[in-house]
């Protein structure tokens, strides 16, 4: 009875310590999961944005060119007008008296300058009959000839005071809005220095200014030099326009204009768009957001979750044919929705890490799960630019690059 307990003791021992050494055996956790995609290749739009504001295709400040007391009105304040319509009238009696008076004093000379000649032709008969003096020839043209610019001199007073009674009618220079009357009827205006009257503006078309980098300026001259800018060289670009009240970009013209020179003193170059502005919605000086299409070309698109940034730049995390982890330092673009323009760094066969960033470091071995990125939704030209909301700002990355 003895021997047999103790065999059976023996037994269940040795039985408990080989279950021991089972269960102390270490079992190495498995890879971590994360979730993979390669890059998206497509043609792809990129924009420029910039601020300015709105002018006038034309301006015109309307003065008055003679002194006199305003004696009417003819415009309603705030109106449109058509070009040579009477809009002030400055009284035209004083005017039309000194016209009348060079017109006496013209027919005047003009009968001296009758009377001279013909004196003239009457010495210069007799001269030619030898019966006259050389002398006097030479006299009587003299006289002739300060007659005639006595004369000359007469039309001309008489052209300057039919100008200035012109003046007194002021009619509109330009089609377009009329500003208020500076000045109402009754008053002196013209004395001393042209009294501005009003003003009047051209707003359709309308012009934009804006102004660009010299940065942005020597990009754009290189794209286009490499013919890889979304309009050809030669040919005037396409611009979007949005106003303060505007949530996208609705109205669609062109870029018109640029300054042939950087001001030294902000490093910037003025442009200008023109558009259409039929119902004269748009007034000079609103503030204006402008976009341009900047680039066309095939592009490498990386979802904006899968770059992170350190002290060095822009990166993303790589998985190998090994499943791996690396990291890749790379060059972003533009973003388009909520992919980014990956201009350098990655290749169309890599796959990028896209989810679960935070378990992989490089070096480390993955377990990868492939997913199929959905290709962006393109926007269009004049829609409004997107705001992250809370929910897509991309989680926390890897800030430490391998040694």
């Amino acid at each position: 009875m003895n021997v047999a307990r103790t065999l059976v003791t023996i037994v269940v021992v040795c039985t408990a310590l080989l279950g021991c050494k089972r269960e102390n055996r270490y079992a190495p956790p498995p890879p971590p999961e994360v979730t993979v995609s390669h890059p998206l290749e497509q043609e792809v739009t990129t924009y420029l944005e910039f601020t300015g504001h709105t002018a006038a295709l034309e301006a015109v400040d309307i003065r008055a060119r003679v002194q006199g007391y305003l004696k009417s009105i003819h415009f309603t304040p705030g109106a449109d007008v058509l070009k040579s319509q009477l809009l002030f009238e400055i009284e035209p009696e004083l005017y039309a008296a000194r016209l009348a008076q060079a017109k006496a004093d013209l027919e005047g000379k003009q009968a001296q300058y009758r009377a001279a000649q013909a004196q003239y032709e009457i010495t210069e008969a007799i001269f030619k009959r030898s019966a006259g003096s050389r002398t006097d020839l030479v006299q009587k043209g003299q006289q002739r000839d300060l007659a005639k610019a006595a004369m000359e001199m007469a039309r001309a007073t008489v052209d300057a005071a039919a100008l200035d009674l012109s003046y007194t009618q002021i009619y509109a220079p330009i089609d377009g809005r009329i500003d208020r009357n500076r000045v109402d009827a009754g008053n002196l205006v013209g004395a001393g220095e042209p009294t501005l009257l009003a003003s009047m503006v051209r707003d359709d078309p309308i012009y934009v200014y804006f102004t660009a980098s010299e940065r942005e300026l020597l990009q754009y001259r290189e794209f286009q030099r490499q013919h890889r800018t979304f309009t050809p060289a030669g040919k005037r670009n396409v611009a979007y326009l949005g106003l303060a009240t505007d949530t996208g970009y609705p109205y669609v013209g062109e870029v018109d204009y640029a300054s042939n020179r950087v001001d030294p003193d902000t490093g910037t170059v003025e442009a200008r768009a023109i558009f259409p502005n039929p119902d004269r919605v748009m007034v000079p000086g609103l503030f204006a957001r402008v976009r341009l299409p900047f680039l066309r070309e095939r592009s490498l698109l990386v979802p904006e979750v899968a770059i992170g940034a350190d002290q060095g730049g822009s990166y993303v995390l790589i998985v190998d044919d090994k499943n791996a982890v690396q990291y890749r330092r790379v060059q972003v673009g533009a973003t388009v929705g909520e992919f980014s323009i990956v201009r350098d760094g990655v290749a169309a066969a890599d796959s990028v890490i896209i989810k679960g960033q935070q378990r992989a470091r490089p070096g480390t071995l993955v377990k990868p799960l492939r997913e199929q990125s959905k290709p962006p939704e393109l926007p269009a030209p004049n829609a409004p630019t997107p705001v992250p909301t809370p929910q897509d700002t991309p989680a926390p990355q890897p800030t430490s690059s391998p040694r």
